[in-house]
C-alpha cells in the first residue's frame, strides 16, 4: 500500500516485488550447493536480502518515473535510468557480497552457526541484483504499453 501511495500506481509495486522470488531462488541455489539449511540464520538474511532487492527496483522504478515526467518517452526513460542507475545498483552489490565473505568462509568459533545468514545473502544478491536489472525494466516496458485496441467482430 505505501509503494502504491509513493508511485501512485498499482501495477508499479507488483513490479518490484516481483524482485523477491527471484531473490529468494538465488537463496535456494546458495543454500543448496553449499550444503547449508534453512535455519533461523538463513531466513535472516532472506529479510536482509529482501530489503535490498526492493530498494534496487525501488531506485530504478522511481528513476523511470522522474524520466518520464521531465518528458521522455517510456524506452527512453528505462534506457537513462538502466544507465544512471546501474552503478549504485552494482556497486550496492558488490560492497554487500565482499563484506559478507568472510563470515561465509566461517573463520572463528561458532562461524559456522552464522555462515547461511552471508550463504543467503551473497546467493540471493548474485541472482537477484542481476536479474533486477533485467527483470524491473523488462515488466515496466510491457506494463507501460498502451493496451491495443482488438477490433470488434459482430454486431
Amino acid at each position: 500500500l505505501i509503494l502504491a501511495a509513493q508511485f501512485e500506481s498499482l501495477l508499479q509495486p507488483l513490479i518490484v516485488l516481483f524482485t523477491i522470488p527471484v531473490a529468494l531462488s538465488g537463496v535456494a541455489m546458495a543454500l543448496a550447493v553449499t550444503g547449508s539449511s534453512l535455519n533461523l540464520l538463513s531466513l535472516t538474511g532472506c529479510i536482509v536480502l529482501v530489503g535490498i532487492v526492493v530498494n534496487d527496483a525501488i531506485v530504478k522504478v522511481d528513476f523511470i518515473n522522474r524520466s518520464l515526467s521531465r518528458g521522455l518517452t517510456v524506452r527512453e526513460a528505462i534506457q537513462v535510468a538502466g544507465r544512471d542507475r546501474l552503478r549504485p545498483i552494482v556497486m550496492t552489490t558488490v560492497t554487500t557480497v565482499f563484506g559478507l565473505v568472510p563470515l561465509a568462509l566461517g573463520f572463528g568459533e561458532g562461524a559456522s552457526l552464522r555462515a547461511p545468514l552471508a550463504i543467503a545473502i551473497i546467493g540471493g544478491l548474485s541472482v537477484g541484483s542481476p536479474m533486477t536489472l533485467i527483470v524491473v525494466p523488462s515488466l515496466y516496458e510491457f506494463v507501460a504499453q498502451p493496451r491495443l485496441k482488438r477490433p470488434c467482430y459482430g454486431a
